[in-house]
């Protein structure tokens, strides 16, 4: 939703932004992993309890990877492989703050946030996991109302206001909610295109 309405409209200020920080040369692929490693640095300290600190880097992180793109778009070095290495790359930032946060209530041996931040974990991946196996067969599947943008700002706020427990708890909802609307958007659009299919 976030990015849906975005769109590309900051690609220019952020462009600029990325370059006067890291020099006019910069690649797109050193700030996704850059990204990367802002996120290990925050599953660390959610793990750890510091929770503040915790979600500034998933901030920072989140940054870097609109920083990414924008900078790919702007300067002619987008990619088929690019736009794969950063599918990838937002899997592994995915996965590893939720098994910070996960670990955190583990050492605490508060078992039911562990299922609960499991149940995230699993949503969280099967939203892009969806999105990837319709596009299989449809020109796009993007829709939905828990994105990436947007479980990166809950989490963040979850963190900073120490809220985590209601994030979570939002989560694990709409992310399975936004699963079942791609599901339901892939089998309206292929039984259209069975109907047409069967109508030649």
């Amino acid at each position: 939703m976030l990015g849906e309405k975005l769109g590309h409209r900051l690609d220019s200020v952020l462009s600029a932004t990325a370059q006067l920080l890291f020099g006019k040369n910069i690649h797109p692929h050193f700030l996704t992993f850059c990204g990367l490693i802002i996120n290990v640095a925050s599953a660390f300290s959610l793990a750890r309890g510091f929770w503040v600190a915790g979600g500034c880097l998933i901030l920072a992180a989140g940054l870097f990877d609109l920083f990414d793109g924008a900078v790919a778009r702007s300067f002619n070095k987008a990619s088929k492989f690019g736009s794969f290495l950063d599918s990838v790359v937002d899997r592994y930032s995915d996965t590893v703050l939720l098994i910070g946060i996960i670990w955190y209530y583990g050492n605490r041996q508060e078992q039911g946030l562990v299922l609960l931040a499991c149940v995230v974990l699993m949503g969280s991946i099967l939203i892009p996991y969806s999105r990837a196996k319709a596009e299989i067969y449809l020109e796009q599947c993007n829709i939905g109302i828990m994105e990436r943008a947007e479980r990166t700002v809950l989490l963040a706020i979850g963190s900073i206001f120490d809220v985590m427990v209601v994030v979570l708890w939002i989560l694990a909802i709409l992310t399975h909610v936004t699963v079942l609307q791609r599901i339901h958007h892939t089998w309206k659009k292929m039984r259209r295109l069975d109907e047409h299919a069967s109508n030649r």
